[in-house]
């Protein structure tokens, strides 16, 4: 069997989306990326997370998305997977919900941006939402075309991913990455924090726009993530 550790990571990284409460029913996928073999491994599609484990994990090619090692079908946003981890090189995990509060922005086409610190901690500004697909996009090959939709949305704004590790896909939900199944995970649970803050936010102002200053979001971000970081432990 074809790496079992990153199986295992992957696997466990979707448990936790339900114990974190960002998916319900069969919504949602983990996937996670070995760049030596350029090989992904992803949930399968349709799955009940309790009946889910490591060795039902789907192993894909990243180049042609063609199933390498798995008995079962690769999940159906599959193809988005592989499009960002194609254009996004540090990126190591991927993780996609329909979390309530993130898809409900989603929904709305309404990007979130940085107001307060709880934000600023872990997204260096403004986390955006994608313009809608066109007909032809959704009708012709629309998972691939929501990841290269993520990718132009980078690119055009020039975001950087690392720093924004989030993106909301206008009327979908919230795709979310990371260097780690940890991380990934991890970054997700935050969005949906944030996006339930900032929903209410808009509401308590009649959604005029809220942004923190760039002082401190640029203390708050800088102070976990950048050269002369101090947060945490040494």
């Amino acid at each position: 069997m074809l790496l079992i550790e990153l199986r295992k990571k992957v696997c466990q990284a979707n448990l936790d989306l339900v114990k974190f409460k960002l998916v319900i029913l069969t919504w949602g996928n983990v996937s996670g990326i070995d760049r030596k073999s350029n090989l992904v491994v992803i949930k399968p599609s349709g799955i009940d997370y309790e009946k889910l484990t490591y060795d039902k994990m789907v192993i894909v090619d990243l180049k042609t998305g063609k199933i390498v090692e798995g008995s079962l079908s690769p999940s159906s946003d599959t193809p988005t997977h592989l499009e960002i981890y194609k254009a996004f090189k540090n990126v190591s995990t991927v993780v996609h919900t329909h979390s309530q509060w993130a898809t409900i922005l989603s929904q709305n086409m309404c990007s979130i941006d940085c107001a307060g610190t709880t934000h600023a901690d872990y997204f260096y500004g403004t986390i955006p939402c994608t313009r809608n697909l066109t007909r032809n996009e959704i009708i012709n090959d629309y998972e691939f075309n929501t990841g290269r939709l993520i990718v132009s949305t980078f690119q055009n704004k020039k975001i950087n991913y690392e720093n924004i590790p989030a993106v909301l896909v206008s009327h979908h939900g919230p795709f979310v990455w990371g260097k780690s199944t940890n991380e990934a995970v991890h970054n997700a649970v935050v969005l949906e924090y944030v996006a339930k803050m900032y929903y209410f936010n808009l509401s308590l102002v009649k959604r005029r726009k809220i942004k923190i200053d760039n002082v401190l979001l640029d203390k708050h971000f800088l102070r976990k993530h950048g050269k002369n970081a101090y947060y945490g432990q040494r």
